[in-house]
This record gives C-alpha cells, structure tokens and sequence, in this order.
C-alpha cells in the first residue's frame, strides 16, 4: 500500500519543543501533521520529539528514507 502524495516539497516548520505526530498516509487535512485520517488504512502517525526550537523540514510525499524528515525523494517521484 502506497501513502498519498500530499505535495511534492517539504513542509517547513518553525517548532518549539515537543511531541509531534507526522502523518504518513497523506491524508490528514493537518498537513504534514496527523488529524486521524489514517484510521483503517494501515497507516500510523510518526511520533517526533523535538527538544529545541527551530525549523524542520517535514516530508510531504511521504516516501522520505527518513521520515518524518525531508530526504529529497519528492525530487525522483
């Protein structure tokens, strides 16, 4: 089974410290973060401990080798 393509970029974030859920079905309206809209497809959230404020770089095709992070991918998809 394969995730939906939510965007082919990253999704960049300015975080504080904390727990956060990436989604990896690509379907949450939350995007890059989960809303629940993965129940029953197989799929589960990414929980993320962030320990310092700064800016990330979530996946939003989903296909990262290092979710829930940007590797890339999304340029080859």
């Amino acid at each position: 089974m394969e995730p939906v393509i939510a965007q082919k970029a990253s999704y960049p974030v300015e975080v504080e410290p904390g727990t956060y859920y990436w989604c990896a079905c690509g379907k949450s309206a939350k995007q890059p973060f989960c809303d629940g809209s993965h129940k029953g497809s197989g799929f589960t959230p990414v929980k993320t401990e962030i320990t310092e404020a700064k800016k990330v770089y979530f996946c939003g095709c989903k296909h990262s080798a290092n979710k829930p992070f940007c590797d890339g991918k999304h340029k080859t998809l």
